[in-house]
Parts: C-alpha cells; structure tokens; sequence
C-alpha cells in the first residue's frame, strides 16, 4: 500500500488499495491542467482524454487542447496521465467530518471496495476539518481523478459540487440526498420513526431529541421521524441542537436534562452525541438506564464501546460506502458523453436493543 500522510487510521491500514493523500501546499507555480481547460474552454477530464488519445474526443476539441498547451507550454506530468482505464482507476474521496466513528467505518468499507476494484484514493480533507478550499479541490482535479465521493456534509455543499461538475466529473454523495449525482444512504425518516416508536412502546411519554448537523439533510429527516412518530402518539418532546459532534452532544444533553420537567428518554441523531449525553448523566449521578433512556443511530464502534452499549439504529455506513464507489466506478467506466447519473440506492437499516434502554422509573 502506498500512503502519502499519516492521516490514513490505523483501523484500515491493511487494506490494498492504493492511497495517495494530497498534502496542503502553497499558492500553485507554473501551469497545470486546471490552467489548459480553463484557456480552452473545456473540462480538464476532456483535457485529459487528449493528453491520452483517446479516441473519442472530437477532432475539433483536439486540435484546440493541443493549441493551447503548445501555447501555455504545458508539460503534462504522470498524474495527469492517469486516465480512467480498465488497468487503473484515480478516485478522489474528500471529506470533512466530525464524528470519528463514521469515517472509520466509512474508510473501512471504501479502501475495501477500491481494493477489490483495483483502484486507487486520492484522500483529500480540509484543514481543522473544514471544507477544502478551492485551491485544494483544484488541485485534486489535476492529480487526473476520473470520479470523486464525498462524505456528509460535503455532498450537501453546493459549492464544493458546482467545481466538481465544473471540471465534468462523476459524483457519489454518501449519506446524502442531492439530484445531481449518485447518492447512497439509509431511510433516515423511517428510522428514526422506528427508534421513537420502541422508546414509546418500552413507556416513556417525555422524550428528548438531538438534532444533527443543520447543513445535511438526514439531519431534518431524522428529526421529522422523531416529531412524527412523537405527534402519532400524543407524548411530549423537547429538542436540542447539536451538530454530530461529541462536543455538541454535551452541550444538548445539558440543556435537556435541566429542563423544568426533564424527558425521562432521550434519542441522538448519531452514537457520538448519545455518548456524550450517557456522560452527562453519569456526571449527574443518573443511572442510564434506569434513571435515564439514552438512544442513538448508526451502531459505530461508540455504541459497543460505551457503558452501558446503546440502542441504536444501525446505519451500514461500511456497505453505503463501497456501494457508492461500486456505482461510481461503473459510471466512470460507462461510456462517456451521455451525462451525470443519479442514482438514489437506499440501504435497509435495524433497530438494535442494548442496555441503554428500560421503562421508565417514574
């Protein structure tokens, strides 16, 4: 394996896929590819089917491609080489997440897919865990990817997908719901209706709701399952903000818990915020369960680590990633010209019961 950083985790290091993690430089010197297809007029994956040959270019786009790099005195390099074929693939995987545990298992199940396709990542995450800048996407694009997959909340981000389509490349959004590419996920409205109905059927009529990151859409559908769920059974709901984080989940949990009449259940939008709300209890002197339910959603390695393990909705964050590369691939190899494809595949989820559930003690 070829790792260019120490960034990769180490949960994944015995995975076969190549990995070429781009690091941050300074302000770019001399020409690149992103240079000719701006000049020119095209995309730079069109400049790369002419720095290969390939011959389904037309003769016109040719003729002004080569024009153009005789003319910036472009030297393409081998990264720019890296055509999608049928010997190698160049996929670019950007993101930008809070929670640990989803991009463990997120990374866990793309290197293994990329393995199995002989492909190779090119790893690319902002600084601080930011969004990356334009420069960086830029230079992403010019390393000569053939596709790209974006994890939450960075397939939501109409910025960072408006450069990508920019350059004419193929998109796969996990755990997201765009129109403009392909997109991976659960049914996070049903599931979370599902885990707000167990709460309900185990007796508590006081339920709390953390809501995830408002920028991704599971966030809202998350917490329309909740309400809806909650409305269908006429019992009384509080909600917090939080934003996936472990930090946010401290904060939301504090402020639940010190409401005048406290929920006696309260739900996360992921384990992360869960954990941290199992914390707080136990900060408070609450046993969890029995003074205190705590639930969460996707089954990370948070909820089995944790004590007591949490009642979660299990998200397979590991099969959602290798299905989005799956169909990206297949789409980078598909024949060329006839336009994005959006595909929405929706995964099954499960509701799994831990000990961080009970009846209410009161």
């Amino acid at each position: 394996m070829q790792v260019g950083s120490q960034e990769a985790p180490s949960a994944i290091d015995d995975a076969e896929a190549r990995i070429v993690v781009p690091q941050p430089r300074g302000r770019r010197r001399g020409v690149t590819i992103i240079h000719v297809a701006k000049q020119a007029g095209v995309s730079p994956m069109t400049v790369s089917r002419v720095i290969n040959g390939d011959p389904g270019v037309r003769e016109e786009t040719r003729v002004l491609v080569n024009a153009t790099i005789r003319e910036l005195n472009y030297t393409p390099n081998l990264s720019a080489r890296s055509l999608v074929t049928s010997r190698e693939l160049r996929i670019g995987v950007i993101y930008a997440n809070p929670s640990a545990a989803f991009m463990s298992g997120f990374l866990a199940g793309v290197f293994e897919e990329a393995s199995a396709r002989a492909a190779q990542l090119i790893l690319l995450k902002g600084k601080q865990g930011g969004v990356p800048t334009h420069e960086e996407i830029e230079q992403l694009i010019a390393s000569g990817i053939g596709g790209v997959i974006l994890t939450p909340p960075l397939g939501e981000s109409d910025a960072v997908r408006q450069i990508l389509r920019d350059a004419g490349l193929p998109l796969a959004v996990v755990a997201g719901r765009v129109a403009d590419a392909i997109s991976v996920g659960i049914d996070d409205r049903r599931a979370a209706h599902d885990m707000t109905r167990h709460l309900i059927a185990l007796g508590h009529r006081r339920l709390g709701f953390i809501v995830g990151n408002p920028d991704q859409t599971a966030s809202a559908e998350r917490l329309a399952g909740f309400s809806e769920a909650a409305r269908e059974a006429g019992v009384e709901t509080c909600v917090a903000q939080g934003d996936f984080s472990y930090a946010s989940g401290l904060v939301a949990g504090e402020r639940l818990l010190d409401a005048a009449a406290p929920p006696s259940a309260i739900f996360a939008s992921n384990d992360d915020m869960a954990a941290a709300v199992v914390s707080v209890a136990h900060r408070r002197h609450l046993d969890v369960p029995r003074d205190l339910t705590v639930a969460g959603m996707d089954d990370s390695i948070a909820a089995t680590t944790l004590w007591p393990p949490l009642t979660t909705i299990r998200q397979p964050v590991q099969e959602l990633a290798g299905e989005a590369l799956r169909l990206l691939i297949d789409e980078m190899r598909a024949a060329q010209g006839k336009g994005p494809r959006c595909v929405a595949r929706v995964l099954d989820h499960m509701l799994v019961e831990r000990e961080s559930t009970a009846p209410p003690m009161r």
